[in-house]
């Protein structure tokens, strides 16, 4: 049986990204590990999560919390590092 960290291993994501994910998609942490382990293997499903990302960063500044909106993007900009798309 594969562990959370095994899967965050195998699909090149960190556990941060992860459990925004999870937040985001309102899942539990290891079902958002399996779902972005099969997105980020795309270039389709990492637009689905630069989408996701950037989305957490916009909804976290228009409700006042600066705070989350700063974490998030770092993670974004961690992530768009890692995976970059092509614009």
């Amino acid at each position: 049986m594969l562990s959370l960290k095994d899967c965050t291993d195998y699909c090149d994501l960190t556990e941060e990204e992860i459990e925004l994910i999870a937040e985001h998609e309102h899942l539990p942490r290891h079902v958002a590990a399996t779902l972005a382990c099969g997105l980020v293997q795309t270039d389709e499903g990492v637009g689905v999560i630069d989408h996701c990302l950037e989305e957490m960063v916009s909804d976290a500044m228009r409700d006042g919390q600066l705070d989350k909106a700063e974490h998030v993007l770092h993670v974004y900009a961690q992530f768009r590092a890692a995976h970059p798309l092509a614009h």
